[in-house]
């Protein structure tokens, strides 16, 4: 799947909050990871479905992936919505969470079967639902 026709987004969506991502129009690089509420993440999505094309918003499949859906898909802007399958997404992207942010200090120390990422990894699960479904990894944007 090419990324080079406009921006992906990708959901991980929860009941108290979700994980967000939007890649760059070119597809080389996630340009949003957020962990928000689901009312913040459905304003997010208005706003960056008005703001470029897309080639389309994955959604995980699992808790509330459908309610998600149907309520995308009832958008007066028609983008492709992609249902991907959340099965083991949050244990990846307790991994992938390292690859994107190496450990510093003591935590360096720790074999990486004992680490455990300092914060919710929501975004960084969508990232990997992302990821899943363009089959190759993406990088951050630089700050």
């Amino acid at each position: 799947m090419s990324l080079n026709q406009g921006a992906w987004i990708a959901l991980d969506p929860g009941r108290c909050k979700c994980g967000l991502v939007r890649s760059d129009a070119e597809g080389e690089c996630i340009s949003d990871l957020l962990i928000c509420s689901p009312r913040e993440c459905w304003d997010w999505l208005q706003h960056w479905i008005c703001l470029e094309p897309l080639q389309g918003v994955v959604i995980g499949d699992g808790t509330t992936g459908h309610d998600w859906h149907r309520a995308l898909s009832e958008l007066p802007v028609s983008v492709p919505l992609v249902l991907q399958a959340e099965h083991g997404s949050t244990l990846a992207a307790r991994t992938r969470y390292w690859e994107l942010f190496p450990p510093r200090g003591w935590r360096r120390l720790l074999p990486k079967g004992l680490r455990l990422p300092p914060r919710a990894v929501d975004d960084v699960a969508a990232l990997v639902l992302l990821e899943a479904h363009v089959g190759r990894s993406l990088h951050l944007a630089a700050d």
